[in-house]
């Protein structure tokens, strides 16, 4: 039984639902009573990947307010993947990603020097209203080599353990040695809701 072990950090400003999403990740449960992170919270998910492999997930939840920025590169240090997680009901929460991401790219690489994957994740999509739409983050994300993303639900489940899957696997064909590209896996991710209830997958 071979075994990988990946580190991912989940980034985002504050209250995007970055906590809650690994929540509903490794422990399939959703609390209403919020709580901000401070600093950095910790999880780990094991998968049976399959007959003779298991997958160790390091999670790393980063807290998403400013007086903490100091502190990322320090979190960042040696990830092999990263989620970066907007709230489709706050445009500037969406408009911040491409901050977050410079700040990836600035000051974390692969061992061969390559950028590491990014996943873009649109979470609360389960409420009524949105500010951003789904030909905006598309055309985003493909502007901004994204590996991919879709909309999802920390409350409800929708397309969290999807999208992980997908950032698993593409940091599988990566250690394996092979060239990842970016924007033609969309498809295997991103939601296919229609526009008004754009939870249904």
């Amino acid at each position: 039984m071979s075994e990988k072990l990946f580190k991912v950090i989940i980034i985002g400003d504050p209250t995007v639902g970055k906590t809650s999403f690994v929540q509903r990740y490794v422990q399939d449960s959703f609390k209403r009573d919020y709580k901000g992170t401070v600093g950095v919270d910790f999880a780990l998910k094991i998968i049976k990947w399959s007959e003779n492999q298991t997958v160790k997930l390091q999670l790393w939840d980063i807290a998403g307010q400013e007086r903490f920025a100091w502190m990322t590169r320090v979190y960042f240090k040696d990830a092999n993947g990263c989620v970066i997680m907007f709230d489709l009901n706050n445009k500037n929460s969406f408009l911040n990603t491409l901050k977050w991401k410079k700040d990836v790219e600035s000051k974390c690489t692969l061992p061969d020097g390559s950028p590491i994957p990014c996943m873009l994740l649109a979470n609360k999509c389960d409420a009524p209203a949105r500010e951003v739409e789904q030909m905006e983050i598309e055309d985003f994300y493909k502007e901004n080599n994204f590996i991919g993303w879709t909309e999802t639900s920390a409350k409800s489940g929708i397309m969290v353990h999807d999208s992980m899957r997908f950032l698993v696997e593409t940091m599988l064909r990566q250690s394996d040695g092979c060239k990842i590209e970016t924007n033609d896996n969309s498809f295997n991710l991103k939601s296919t809701a229609p526009e008004k209830s754009s939870c249904g997958c």
